[in-house]
């Protein structure tokens, strides 16, 4: 199986007027041209065409065109650019002044226009609800049949290609760059910075940049059981029919024409390779998926036919009185056709889905992951073995947090424990993957920016992008997510077990999504019978139970220095303030 071929066109031109004329795509935010970053998104396109002024320093596979008359606008460069694509049946097209533009917002717009093929195209909608005419995944041939209907192409609004029936795909960090104020704040996102890290986000706004942040991970094949853990990168589409061929659905009798019918000696088995012919009148024992004999019409169960000696010899078989007439024949394609869509990309590959794949004959997946973790464990008084001296405490987490990160998908490579000095944590997170090679580092403590928090200097020293610096939220205020410059993910969790437990299991979800290209999970969300009793300022992370009633019933007091809370608990309820009683809340659902 290889990835769906498709086309991008990057436009690069414009006069640039309300940025004073400066060449636009060049500017570079987070240290790389706006350009650059539009061409990484497209990166897996099999052509991609840039329209605007030619540019000497791109790769000589990228084509390069000129709309005519030059600044003629989008529409007259998107008709210049559909001329020079390679062919494919869906193009990318994107504008190349998207400073926070991920593959993985590409993926998610080809996702949505494979899923409805009645669609023409998949545009992009930012936070405010606005459609980025200028980011978006259309199919070639209603593309160019809408630019043909125009009455010229020359200063024309892209909003007037835009087709009758087209899929909007809400996303965040999609924002364009119009003016020097736009760069700037877009920079600011870019840069670690002492305001971002003291600004806390909410729940939603730091998984949301969470999600737009990070980049996939590399796509490969992989067989459908060896891909177990992992997320399609790409369709799951059926090679074969199911069934292939007409099968029994039931432990009865294939019937050939009206009855009743002369019973033949033959059995007809599952898996059997014999041949069997009915004639007309006649009938065969079959077994539950059992291919049908040449020439039955159906099958009939067991238990609605009566079966008696026949006056010349023989058995016969008849439907019994009042037996509902019903075929018991699973037919050819009648679970899925060759072609069918079975999952889309960022769909998980848990065992039932490699089940499919293997019934429906597909030998290979392209997926991304399994997401690969490493917990670090920091403090000089943490103690995982041996007996505790003065001022240690054990290390009760440590052990047990791989438990909770392969709940979330992420199975855990390694651990290391650190001493309360800058330097081994600038070993660990500086440089390369050499001291541990994981996608992601899960490190507890270290984070509220105390005399023995090195965490947050530690990034800076990296030359880390801190995604979320602090979060509204009580436990797990303190937490961070970052990326190294390496690729590798950062979480940052609360020293203490429940605040860390808690914050883990809000983040890695969204974590995991992100990199291997699925959207951000949707909530499980529960009633809660007594969510004013824990009434705060802030969202509240709390144990929760399920009542008989249906209901989830949360306590107000946790201990937060061990997981006692989480013994008898089913859940953590997210409380957002002004909660009532009765009212619903997102729920994250411990292992069991």
């Amino acid at each position: 199986m290889t990835a769906e071929p498709f086309d991008a066109i990057v436009l690069a031109g414009g006069s640039g007027s309300r940025m004073g004329g400066v060449d636009k795509p060049a500017l570079e935010v987070g240290g790389r041209s706006m350009l650059g970053t539009a061409l990484a998104a497209v990166a897996g396109a099999s052509t991609t065409v840039v329209v605007g002024p030619p540019r000497a320093d791109l790769d000589p596979a990228i084509r390069q065109v000129q709309e005519s008359p030059r600044g003629a606008g989008p529409v007259a460069a998107l008709a210049a650019g559909l001329r020079a694509v390679g062919g494919s049946a869906v193009v990318a097209v994107l504008a190349a002044d998207l400073p926070e533009l991920t593959p993985g917002a590409i993926d998610l717009l080809r996702s949505a226009l494979d899923v409805a093929p009645d669609r023409g195209a998949a545009l992009a909608v930012d936070e405010s609800g606005r459609v980025q005419f200028l980011l978006g995944v259309w199919r070639a041939d209603v593309l160019s049949a809408r630019l043909g209907e125009l009455d010229g192409v020359t200063n024309q609004p892209m909003k007037t290609l835009v087709p009758d029936t087209f899929t909007r795909v809400e996303m965040a960090g999609i924002s364009d760059c119009d003016t020097p104020a736009d760069v700037a704040a877009a920079r600011a996102r870019a840069t670690p910075s002492a305001s971002a890290d003291a600004t806390p986000l909410s729940i939603g706004a730091a998984r949301t940049a969470v999600h737009a942040a990070l980049e996939t991970l590399p796509a490969f094949p992989q067989s459908p059981l060896d891909a177990i853990g992992s997320a399609l990168a790409q369709s799951l589409r059926a090679e074969e029919a199911l069934p292939r061929v007409p099968v029994s659905a039931m432990d009865g009798y294939a019937v050939a024409g009206d009855g009743p019918w002369l019973l033949d000696t033959a059995v007809r088995y599952a898996g059997s390779t014999d041949t069997v012919v009915l004639d007309p009148g006649h009938a065969v024992r079959i077994a539950t998926g059992a291919h049908l004999p040449t020439g039955a019409d159906t099958v009939i169960r067991d238990e609605h036919v009566d079966v008696a000696d026949s006056a010349t010899g023989g058995r016969v078989v008849a439907r019994a009185p009042g037996a509902p007439i019903r075929d018991d024949v699973r037919r050819p394609g009648e679970d899925w056709l060759p072609g069918s869509l079975l999952a889309t990309p960022g769909t998980a590959v848990t065992p039932a889905l490699a089940s499919v794949a293997l019934s429906a004959e597909v030998s290979e997946l392209l997926v991304r992951g399994p997401v690969r973790g490493h917990v670090v464990v920091t403090g000089d008084e943490i103690r995982r073995d041996g007996p505790l001296r003065d001022g240690q405490t054990r290390d009760s987490l440590g052990p047990v947090l791989p438990r909770f990160l392969a709940w979330c998908g992420v199975p855990t490579l390694g651990d290391t424990h650190l001493r309360d000095t800058a330097g081994g944590f600038d070993e660990l997170l500086g440089g390369d993957r050499s001291a541990v090679d994981a996608d992601l580092l899960v490190m507890v403590g270290a984070t509220g920016g105390g005399a023995a928090d090195h965490l947050r200097a530690a990034l800076e020293r990296a030359g880390a992008r801190i995604v979320v610096g602090r979060v509204r939220c009580r436990p797990g205020g303190s937490q961070i997510a970052a990326t190294l410059p390496d690729g590798r993910i950062v979480l940052g969790l609360p020293g203490n077990p429940y605040a860390a437990v808690a914050t883990l299991l809000l983040m890695v979800p969204t974590v995991v999504a992100a990199l291997t290209g699925a959207p951000q999970p949707d909530p499980v969300v529960g009633l809660i019978a007594n969510a004013a009793e824990i009434d705060s300022d802030v969202t509240r992370l709390v144990p929760a139970t399920l009542g008989p009633d249906g209901r989830w019933r949360v306590e107000a007091q946790v201990r937060t220095a061990h997981l006692g809370a989480l013994v008898r608990a089913q859940a953590l309820a997210v409380i957002e303030p002004g909660t009532p009683d009765g009212g619903s809340a997102e729920l994250l659902l411990l292992p069991h």
